[in-house]
């Protein structure tokens, strides 16, 4: 009997499961970050004449430009929100639901994109960046803790990783979308906008098919019942014991203790390395320059002699490559470890950052420095993608706890919707390259190797950080939180 209940688990059931989420989820960050090259120009115009028709003033360019630029950044603005209201989300609906709900700003955004051309109101595109970036900022915190929580621990790391492999399938997506010959021509650049919706569609039809994270289920809900089938539909019946057992010893460690707030975690001492870790890694994901590269690379591609008109399709290799890398990173990370390819990224980005900036400096004086300088974009980009794009996001399901875990990505989610931005002309990669290195040698002296350990052995590695000098079984909560016991073991069993 036991052998035919535990059948209906299927690895497939984990893939469609992950498929599912991340169409809607993460997809949509690299999504709607790419569609938004095609259109510049015919938006503008839009705006220019809406302004033309009703108050009757000519704009100059400089003020066009300013309204775009609006535009364009309030999408970070509309994520950094999001990212703060995801972890009471995950709290109150659960991740899942949450997943699901987190739609209704997605489909308001695209009725007001698809809308606003027939309306002559620019405000209802402002308004659906808006909204469209808190939904990604949604997608980017809640859709690594669920893939985290949902999968078997050898598969943790890949799983949780396929979220970057998705945002990067976004940006390859929208570049082509964005193409002329599909959606970015001057007659349907609103549909363009608007077109987002569908993979929102998608994800409505096929995600509530898929049960809810078995940690969520156990230790927030306390339906155990719930949890053995989610773990046997997921992990099947040989990793449904191991991994019930983890959960319920972390379900007896933090009995009884209500979900940690950001502020909470800011001022507890057992978790101040865990927290300086995701904050430190979270921060470079964002101040390394990579977004930056997108930004350049039309440049870089016409000093190379690449006609005007073929640059939109050039563009798209710059996309593939983090696609490429995300997908490599996704076979070698349960190989190398976390620690490894964070390294490992960080390290050949900044030796890129350095090759770019001397390519920037000898430009004049070389005739083949435009072609090292591309180069360097593809690079740049297959080293940010096999590194930092990826692990980044399995952090904080690791090395937090489940009353932790919402208020970690809260944290870590608002440090990705920073940017660095200055003009330091030919030496302007050098601030990147800093942070890289700096990175780099961060999680080299101070990060644990978090590849197939359990929560308490994880937790133990940080302890000889946060109490250095100081001995933390004196401490009835740090004991209480992070050291299970022989009860604890026993009731797992």
């Amino acid at each position: 009997q036991k052998q035919l209940y535990c059948t209906d688990g299927s690895p497939l059931t984990l893939v469609l499961m992950v498929a599912s989420a991340a169409i809607g989820g993460t997809l949509q960050y690299g999504y709607n970050l790419a569609i938004m090259n095609a259109p510049t120009t015919f938006i503008q115009t839009f705006i220019n004449e809406t302004f033309l028709e009703r108050w009757d003033i000519q704009l100059e360019d400089y003020q066009v430009t300013l309204v775009w630029t609006i535009i364009v950044s309030i999408f970070s603005l509309g994520g950094f929100t999001g990212a703060f209201i995801a972890g009471p989300m995950t709290i109150r609906f659960g991740r899942k639901n949450c997943l699901l709900l987190n739609n209704i700003f997605l489909m308001s955004g695209a009725f007001l994109a698809v809308t606003s051309r027939a309306a002559g109101s620019f405000e209802m595109i402002i308004i659906s960046r808006v909204l469209v970036g808190i939904n990604a900022g949604i997608s980017m915190n809640v859709q690594p803790m669920y893939f985290g929580e949902s999968a078997p621990k050898h598969l943790r790391g890949a799983i949780s990783l396929s979220s970057a492999v998705f945002t990067a399938f976004g940006v390859v997506l929208g570049q082509v979308v964005g193409l002329r010959e599909i959606l970015g021509s001057e007659s349907c650049w609103h549909y363009l906008l608007a077109s987002n919706a569908i993979p929102g569609f998608i994800q409505l039809l096929t995600l509530p098919w898929f049960p809810e994270s078995p940690r969520y289920l156990l230790i927030d809900r306390e339906d155990k019942e719930a949890c053995l089938d989610a773990l046997r539909r997921l992990h099947g019946c040989e990793g449904q014991s191991s991994e019930l057992d983890e959960i319920l010893a972390e379900q007896a460690q933090i009995k009884g203790m209500p979900h940690s707030r950001p502020w909470d975690l800011i001022r507890d001492q057992a978790v101040r390395w865990q927290l300086f870790s995701v904050i430190v890694v979270s921060s470079a994901m964002q101040l390394c320059g990579n977004d930056s590269i997108y930004f350049y690379a039309s440049y870089v591609f016409k000093e190379a002699g690449i006609s005007a008109d073929k640059v939109q399709y050039v563009t798209i290799g710059t996309g593939s490559c983090e696609f490429t890398a995300c997908i490599m990173c996704n076979l070698l990370i349960e190989r190398k470890g976390r620690r490894f390819m964070l390294m490992g990224g960080f390290i050949l980005m900044t030796v890129w950052a350095i090759v770019f900036t001397i390519a920037l400096s000898f430009e004049q004086s070389i005739s083949w420095m435009p072609y090292l300088r591309m180069t360097c974009i593809f690079t740049y980009i297959l080293s940010f993608g096999m590194g930092p794009a990826g692990v980044t996001g399995v952090l904080p399901t690791e090395i937090f706890n489940q009353s932790a875990r919402p208020a970690a990505y809260t944290i870590a989610g608002s440090m990705m919707w920073i940017n660095l931005s200055y003009g330091l002309k030919d030496y302007c990669f050098v601030p990147f390259a800093t942070v890289c290195l700096l990175s780099a040698v961060y999680v080299g002296m101070f990060l644990p190797e978090t590849k197939g350990k359990s929560l308490s052995a994880i937790t133990a590695e940080f302890h000889k950080l946060n109490f250095k000098g100081l001995d933390p079984s004196h401490s009835p909560e740090c004991q209480a939180m992070y050291q299970p016991g022989e009860v604890c073991h026993s009731t797992a069993l």
